[in-house]
Parts: structure tokens; C-alpha cells; sequence
């Protein structure tokens, strides 16, 4: 009999402890979100909170996007920022069709086939310069600001800027893949001026200030994406 009642027991016991919330769906973490002209969805609650800003100051789904993603390259390097690139789906409404973006950077001008086959390179390196492409973020901002934004593109970088130069806060993830890529690139100097500026990569709730993303991005939103490009941004990479 006790092998039999054991499990029910166990089992009505998970079945319970799930159901920890008294509306809404068992398991979940945070209530559902209700808006009534607009919200936004980042990773990181100061990206989301700039896009609530820039809607709420009139600019539109793309200008918010453009400012949530800027802070994002300064908040969470690790999988954002101007180095890499944008994809983006846009539904206007209005119009009732769906716009796709392909921001994908090209291999660089002075790279080919023939010169990673002498080189003895049979597959893409895990990092250094030579898996990386040009990259299309900027560029994908800028397009889709001239086809969908309507706030001055300069203004979308406002906050981003803002956090580069006075600092924000280290978040767990964020502090543990630095801390790990740090045993790694701390003899390149580029890195270890930006990302190492006291010896060592942030910790965690850790105030970190990039004064020269502050810099880049000031440039950039001058230049509407030129400087990235063709200018000194250009030529410093």
C-alpha cells in the first residue's frame, strides 16, 4: 500500500508547489505586461526603459529600437554593439506589409579565398581579425531610420551616451563572460584599455564607464553613421 501512496503523495506535492501565483499561468517569473499605446521587450531593463522614453517623447517603434540597441552594445558587448550586425522585420501597419532587413557586414576588401587557403586556414578561427566581417549594424540603424524613424537620428543616442560616460551597473552575466574573456585577451591592449581599466575585468553591480563608446557613439550620431565608416572611426579600426 505505502509503495502505491509514496508517489501520489510526490507527485500532488510538484503539482502544488508550481501553482505559486494566484492568477495567470503556473511557473511564471512576472505577471503579464498591459499597455495601452505601446511597450518594448530588451534583454536589459535600462535599454527597455530608454525605449518607453523615446516612445513616450513621440518617436516610434524604430527610433526605440535604434536607442534600445545602442544601449545594448554598451550594456551587453558580448552580444551586442557597433561591431556586429542587424537583422531586422518591421510591420507597418498602415500599409499592411511586413519589411525585412538584412544588415550583415561583407568579409573585408583585403581578404579572399585564395589568400586564407596559402595561410593554411581550413575553418574560421575562433577569434582574432580574421572571422570578422564589416561590420552592418550602423549601417542597419541608419536604413531604417531613413525609411521608418521619425526623431532626429542624433537624439536616439542621447541615453546611451549618458550611461557610457556616467556609468551603469554591472550585470551578473555580463561580469562573468568579461571576467572570462579577460584570461584571455588581457595582453591585447584595446581590450585591456577598455574593458580592463583598473587591472581587471568588472565584477558584478560593478559601476563601469566606456568613455570611448560615449566618444564613438557621439560620432556616429553627428555623422548619421558616416564616421563608422569612411571617417576617424574608420581609420582608428
Amino acid at each position: 500500500m505505502n509503495r502505491i501512496l509514496i508517489p501520489i503523495i510526490l507527485f500532488f506535492i510538484i503539482e502544488v508547489s508550481g501553482y505559486d501565483r494566484i492568477t495567470g499561468l503556473p511557473f511564471a517569473t512576472r505577471s503579464e505586461v498591459i499597455a495601452q499605446n505601446g511597450m518594448a521587450a530588451t534583454s536589459h531593463p535600462l535599454a527597455t526603459q530608454a525605449a518607453i522614453d523615446i516612445l513616450k517623447n513621440g518617436g516610434n517603434a524604430i527610433d526605440a529600437a535604434i536607442a534600445a540597441n545602442a544601449i545594448l552594445g554598451l550594456m551587453e558587448p558580448t552580444g551586442c554593439g557597433i561591431g556586429g550586425d542587424l537583422f531586422a522585420i518591421v510591420w507597418i501597419d498602415k500599409d499592411k506589409r511586413l519589411y525585412g532587413l538584412n544588415a550583415s557586414g561583407p568579409a573585408p576588401k583585403n581578404i579572399s579565398i585564395e589568400k586564407l587557403k596559402k595561410r593554411n586556414i581550413n575553418k574560421i578561427p575562433a577569434y582574432g581579425p580574421l572571422p570578422v566581417t564589416v561590420p552592418g549594424a550602423v549601417a542597419g540603424w541608419t536604413e531604417l531610420h531613413k525609411k521608418f524613424g521619425s526623431m532626429p537620428f542624433e537624439k536616439l543616442f542621447d541615453q546611451a551616451i549618458w550611461y557610457a560616460e556616467n556609468g551603469f551597473p554591472v550585470t551578473e552575466t555580463i561580469a562573468y563572460y568579461l571576467n572570462l574573456s579577460a584570461e584571455r585577451f588581457k595582453d591585447y591592449p584595446n581590450f585591456k584599455n577598455v574593458w580592463m581599466p583598473n587591472g581587471k575585468a568588472p565584477i558584478k553591480g560593478e559601476i563601469f564607464k566606456n568613455p570611448l563608446l560615449a566618444k564613438n557613439y557621439k560620432k556616429i550620431a553627428k555623422s548619421y553613421g558616416e564616421d563608422f565608416y569612411s571617417g576617424d572611426i574608420a581609420k582608428s579600426m
